[in-house]
This record gives C-alpha cells, sequence and structure tokens, in this order.
C-alpha cells in the first residue's frame, strides 16, 4: 500500500483533540472524537470496567478540569499502526488526575473523518506520587 493513502497528519489531529478534550473535560469536544457506539475499557480492582460512551462521558462532565486544576498541557503519541487507510491503533501516553496513562485506542475513519472506536487503557499513580 502506498504511504500516501495513510492519513498521519488527520490521525494526529484526532489524537490532539481527544487529549484536549480529556484536559478541558470538554464532553462535546469527546463526543466528536469518539464513535457513538465506541467501547471504554481497563482493568478495575474488582474486575473489568467497561464503559458505553453514555456511561463514560458524564463522568468525565462531573470531574474538574485538569486545565482548571493547574495540570500541565502535555501528552506523547509513543505510535500510530495503520492496518490500511481506514484503519489504526494508537498508543499515547498522557498525565492527568495525579495517574500517568497509557491509552491503546483503535480508529476508524468513516466519510473521511477519523473516530476512536475502543479507548482500553492503563493508568497508575503519578510517578513523583510512587516515589519515584
Amino acid at each position: 500500500m502506498n504511504d500516501a493513502q495513510y492519513d498521519f497528519a488527520g490521525v494526529l489531529a484526532l489524537l490532539r483533540d481527544y487529549y484536549d478534550g480529556l484536559w478541558r473535560c470538554d464532553v462535546e469536544l469527546l463526543r466528536r472524537v469518539f464513535s457513538p457506539g465506541a467501547l471504554y475499557a481497563t482493568p478495575a480492582p474488582d474486575g473489568l470496567l467497561e464503559l458505553s460512551m453514555d456511561e463514560y462521558l458524564p463522568r468525565v462532565a462531573a470531574r474538574t478540569p485538569p486545565a482548571e486544576a493547574g495540570t500541565p498541557y502535555g501528552y506523547a503519541v509513543d505510535s500510530v499502526d495503520f492496518a490500511g487507510p481506514d484503519t489504526a491503533m494508537a498508543r499515547l501516553r498522557c498525565s492527568l488526575f495525579g495517574n500517568d496513562y497509557t491509552d491503546f485506542l483503535s480508529l476508524v475513519r468513516v466519510d473521511g473523518a477519523w473516530r476512536i472506536q475502543a479507548k482500553v487503557f492503563h493508568g497508575e499513580p503519578h510517578a513523583l506520587a510512587r516515589g519515584a
């Protein structure tokens, strides 16, 4: 497949919007970033936590935005792997709410727009809080 078929810039723009939505707790922006049927999943102490967007986004709305709490803005895109011109997997790292997160984001492009179809992630207390 020709590299020109891969919309790396479009994926990076989606990832920026994703982080901006988290950092600002901007539910409307996150609604545009995630597919309506997207899945949010992470291991939790009492088992797997799986949420639909209808369950996840109200939780985001109830948070104090890191932007208002003085959390520095910043994230790192570790990788973007394309399976084809309209399917990709991104690995993103960020620190929010006193935790360091690694997000695996399954991406699809439909009608020219990239969306997150699944967010599977791991979080742990920020390295400074752990004494590392």
